[in-house]
């Protein structure tokens, strides 16, 4: 394959990730037997794994999802003991929603699970393989056209290179 066509395939995949119908197989498959979070709540609960106590509003940015929507996920995963509010520092009008202990546990588990599942998939791929896909995932993921920074120009590839991003790639487009 030409190295012009990768940019090509990568976008094709990373479209077929981020589909809602492949996510909410993710999710189902991550909840599954989790008591008290379900396919609804797992990107609320994740996220807030993610960000740290923060107000309904900062999480729904964050997550993709209408504030109304992470009230009412979050009002599920506080029934469950999951999630608790608290008066916001900032604002004390606001709220902040923050992962109890149990909330945490919960995370680390679909976590664990998720590993476990990508190492599944990943067994029969030689060490090497599976080593390099893990670092230029990461690489793209960190330094990518779609990371929080601006991406490296195309002529700066030795020190994208050093950050796991292939040499010739950083200024590569790629949808998602």
């Amino acid at each position: 394959m030409a190295r012009e066509r990768y940019g090509a395939e990568v976008a094709e995949a990373l479209g077929a990730l981020l589909r809602r119908e492949t996510r909410a197989r993710l999710y189902a498959a991550l909840t599954e037997g989790a008591a008290g979070v379900d396919e609804a709540s797992y990107p609320v609960i994740s996220g807030l794994a993610r960000r740290g106590p923060c107000t309904a509003a900062e999480l729904a940015s964050d997550v993709g999802l209408d504030r109304s929507v992470v009230s009412r996920r979050a009002t599920a995963l506080q029934s469950a003991g999951l999630l608790a509010r608290s008066p916001d520092p900032r604002d004390r009008r606001g709220t902040l929603l923050e992962l109890t202990p149990a909330g945490r546990a919960a995370v680390a588990e679909m976590r664990d699970r998720l590993a476990a599942a990508v190492d599944a998939h990943l067994a029969g791929v030689p060490d090497a393989d599976a080593a390099a896909f893990a670092r230029v995932l990461r690489g793209f993921v960190e330094h990518g056209p779609f990371s929080e920074g601006v991406p490296a120009p195309p002529s700066a590839g030795a020190s994208a290179a050093s950050k796991g991003v292939p040499a010739g790639s950083e200024g590569a487009p790629a949808a998602d």
